[in-house]
């Protein structure tokens, strides 16, 4: 889904730097002091995102911030590439830019293809749920339904609390969705089953921070 578009975009950006790596003495110090800067903002940003787990109430403007983070992380390998001895560090950068192309890096990238922010979906207590569909190499194909939290303070941020994932083997995937305990300790991802043997849903039962 979508895969082959944004493996044609990120060969396109590849090339992109590797020829703004070839005319980098051309470009003005300013430009490229920003460039680096910029460069090294964008990774740390999105590795901000990743390991807590925050983000921006955007899915659009994250998957933008994770495609800077690609693009500044090729432009800072292919510098490295330019340092001394060449027979070194050429053959590093090629190995460090080849798992770019890996399906664990490329998933994440698609969403920028797609028409629009997922549906938001409220359960209350500042919390709601997203569907976001998923495919492997396999043929196997699902959804995750994703908790968040999103502070009445700062309406712009969400924090991942909770995933519950769901694939079509086991239920209809696509019609998943996520309710409260009443408790409001324990969320319960609730996906209908196929056919009309009882129960008539499979759900899970995960806990919330």
């Amino acid at each position: 889904m979508y895969i082959p578009i944004t493996t044609i975009t990120l060969l396109v950006l590849t090339a992109a730097m590797v020829v703004l790596r070839i005319f980098w003495q051309r470009v003005p110090a300013r430009l490229r002091l920003f460039l680096i800067r910029g460069s090294a903002a964008a990774i740390l940003l999105h590795a901000v995102f990743e390991v807590t787990k925050w983000g921006t109430a955007s899915d659009r403007l994250n998957v933008f911030i994770n495609w800077l983070a690609i693009a500044g992380y090729q432009l800072l390998v292919l510098l490295f590439s330019r340092l001394s001895p060449r027979w070194l560090t050429v053959p590093c950068a090629v190995i460090l830019m080849t798992p770019l192309f890996a399906s664990s890096i490329l998933q994440p990238l698609t969403s920028l293809f797609q028409q629009g922010d997922y549906k938001r979906q409220s359960i209350g207590n500042h919390m709601f749920f997203q569907v976001v569909p998923w495919a492997n190499a396999g043929g196997n194909a699902g959804v995750d339904v994703q908790i968040y939290y999103s502070p009445p303070f700062l309406p712009f941020l969400r924090h991942r609390i909770q995933n519950v994932p769901f694939n079509n083997r086991e239920c209809n995937a696509y019609a998943a969705f996520a309710i409260l305990e009443p408790s409001a300790k324990m969320v319960i991802g609730r996906c209908p089953r196929w056919g009309t043997n009882p129960p008539p849903t499979f759900d899970k039962l995960l806990p919330l921070p």
